[in-house]
């Protein structure tokens, strides 16, 4: 047998049914010379190993949003697509399912997929002069309250122009792609990936002044923690966190890579919508 010459990712949930499946897929790849480095997922903080994606063609997730989400966050700017297969809840960022996987990952190998850039964020947590915490984040950066159920103060600013100061269970700057996750709960409006913006949107605004903004990306937003009281924390993509302390200033900007994803185009972006249930027809 002549010895493969291409090479896939493939990111395997720590679970056991995600690990059978993983089995199944290397075998798969091996009979058509495709060399295959799989690495478990087994927290939110994982991170690619250096040499792991620089002679991949693209990355084969097997999870949920949650296992999804973490592992884009580790491969931004390193120019690699992904390609996710749902083993969780919802999956709306994965183009296959335990069922379909041969067929989805034929189409990936032969070029029959579409490339399609998300825009994400990069952040900056800054207390006085210095710079005390910087990362990334694909669905959303989330400043809320602590243990206690009290509102929070915060100000909100927007190229250097102030907005509205607000009490509030919190506040969710999210990406396009993080529209259907905590922002649409919280209220906040559905936006088309393609749309490059930040969606703003209040967690429990008290009396409710304050409306959800969707601005666009070309100047920074900043949070300042008004709060002297409450415990106050920064989230990001719901997987890691951060205690604010009183003055503290989240900086947020549109990052200069997106994540990259393998589409099949086997669904439009409105009839996944419908398909998740974040939208329903009028049956009558």
């Amino acid at each position: 047998m002549s010895p493969a010459t291409r090479r896939i990712c493939l990111i395997v949930r720590d679970r056991p049914e995600a690990r059978r499946l993983a089995a199944e897929i290397t075998t798969w790849c091996g009979e058509r010379s495709v060399a295959v480095q799989t690495l478990p997922h087994v927290s939110s903080g994982f991170l690619f190993p250096r040499d792991s994606l620089e002679s991949s063609e693209f990355v084969l997730v097997l999870g949920g949003d949650g296992t999804f989400i973490s592992v884009a966050r580790s491969a931004l700017g390193s120019g690699v697509p992904l390609l996710g297969l749902n083993m969780g809840r919802v999956g709306f960022l994965a183009e296959a399912d335990m069922a379909s996987w041969p067929t989805a990952l034929d189409r990936a190998l032969s070029g029959d997929v579409r490339l399609e850039e998300r825009m994400a964020f990069s952040y900056r947590v800054l207390r006085g002069e210095g710079m005390v915490a910087e990362g990334r984040a694909i669905n959303d950066v989330v400043v809320s309250r602590g243990r206690l159920a009290r509102l929070v103060r915060l100000s909100l600013a927007y190229g250097g122009e102030h907005v509205s100061r607000l009490r509030a269970d919190g506040l969710i700057i999210s990406t396009p792609t993080g529209s259907t996750a905590y922002s649409v709960s919280a209220g906040g409006p559905l936006v088309h990936p393609s749309v490059q913006s930040f969606c703003v949107t209040p967690i429990c605004p008290f009396r409710n002044y304050f409306r959800t903004l969707v601005l666009p990306t070309e100047r920074p937003l900043v949070v300042e923690n008004d709060d002297g009281a409450c415990e106050v924390y920064l989230t990001v993509d719901g997987q890691d966190s951060l205690q604010l302390r009183p003055g503290d200033r989240l900086e947020v900007r549109r990052a200069e890579q997106g994540m990259l994803l393998l589409r099949l185009d086997r669904h439009g972006y409105f009839q996944s919508l419908q398909d998740k249930g974040f939208l329903t027809e009028l049956t009558t």
